[in-house]
């Protein structure tokens, strides 16, 4: 431990893996930071240390890279860290770090508090993957989560599903709101951004983020943007890389709308193109507290959602602050995005429904949770 003046630093182990480009990793890189500032040593514990997320990491943030390919493999030199290093608590992002996380801290005799954080609405992620999946998983988080000291679920829906699959008293799980406004945030958005598309103030631009994947509903939006484009003149930027991304540029060819449909992949900064979109438009099948229509609303643009679970009707304020669009109505969704390009909200009352989303605030919160705060 780092003494300064008369305080004792408190060291928190944050374990995850970092795999890829998903919303995870970017969290805990915010939490990170956050943790920092508060004054808290941070040892970032990763079973895989891969991905464009690693760059972000802040300077001051010890990584512990502990070379597996897979979380639930992860467990010895999990055990090793916790007896040599000793935390005063540890934070466990995802539901194989948790279980994973409870077999080390017992196997290392270890006593300090845990915490588990889902992100995600986990009966939502397993529908249509089978009852087996189901029941194993289910099985699993009532097995382990009673012996976590707390739990933290993103947003209300994810509490509530939590409840449902444990049976765990509610004061056990404790809704904290993803770090999504970091002081970063707006300096990235102001720096310029060449898209030829932004030269153009007379045609508007739809923007939809995230992995391209399954989950985040790519084709519904698509399909409900070439609707649109039969009315007006628009043009629609997807930002982000997955699988489905030769999917979905078949999907654009077939619909006739590739001369107005841009890819651009992953973007070290989406925030610059996404503060000067005319429009942004959540489609997912699931959420669990969606950080990237978050990041819209904290730059002032209006925007469209689909009523997922978990998490856009919370920032939405069931609707208040942009169309609710139930999941899979392409003409439904369609219409929302002309009405919310014909009358957009102010970006300031947009910027306000979103004042609990920031780093400062989440970071705080956790450490109360944790039982380490300053």
């Amino acid at each position: 431990m780092s003494v300064s003046g008369t305080s004792i630093s408190r060291r928190l182990a944050v374990f995850a893996s970092f795999s890829g480009q998903g919303g995870v990793e970017k969290m805990i890189t915010n939490l990170a930071a956050g943790f920092l500032d508060a004054g808290v040593t941070v040892d970032l514990v990763l079973a895989r240390a891969e991905g464009e997320h690693l760059e972000s990491i802040p300077t001051g943030v010890r990584i512990v890279r502990l070379n597996v390919h897979h979380t639930s493999t992860a467990l010895p030199g999990l055990v090793r860290y916790l007896r040599a290093e000793k935390p005063d608590a540890i934070l466990a992002a995802k539901d194989r770090a948790i279980r994973v996380a409870l077999l080390a801290r017992k196997l290392a005799g270890s006593h300090a508090p845990l915490v588990g954080r889902l992100g995600t609405t986990v009966s939502a992620a397993l529908k249509g993957k089978g009852w087996m999946r189901e029941l194993t998983r289910y099985a699993g988080m009532r097995l382990f989560y009673p012996y976590l000291d707390a739990i933290v679920a993103v947003s209300q829906g994810v509490k509530d599903d939590i409840l449902a699959i444990t049976g765990l008293p509610s004061e056990r799980v404790r809704v904290i709101r993803n770090p999504v406004i970091t002081p970063a945030l707006e300096r990235q958005a102001a720096q310029p951004c060449d898209h030829p598309w932004l030269n153009d103030p007379a045609v508007p631009v739809i923007v939809g983020m995230g992995r391209l994947t399954r989950q985040k509903g790519f084709p519904d939006l698509i399909a409900a943007f070439a609707r649109l484009r039969r009315d007006r003149v628009c043009r629609l930027v997807v930002i982000g890389d997955g699988g489905d991304r030769d999917k979905l540029e078949r999907l654009v060819k077939d619909l006739g709308v590739s001369e107005c449909v841009a890819f651009t992949g992953f973007l070290k900064n989406p925030h610059a193109l996404v503060a000067r979109c005319s429009l942004f438009v959540l489609s997912s099948l699931w959420e669990g507290s969606p950080n990237a229509l978050t990041e819209a609303m904290a730059l002032g643009r209006p925007v469209v959602s689909t009523d997922c679970p978990s998490g856009p009707a919370e920032l939405l304020a069931d609707g208040r602050y942009g169309a609710l669009v139930p999941v899979g109505e392409v003409e439904a969704l369609a219409a929302a995005m002309a009405h919310a390009l014909d009358r957009p909200l102010p970006a300031e009352c947009l910027r306000r429904a979103v004042a609990e989303y920031t780093q400062s605030v989440s970071a705080r919160r956790y450490l109360e949770t944790l039982g380490i705060a300053p």
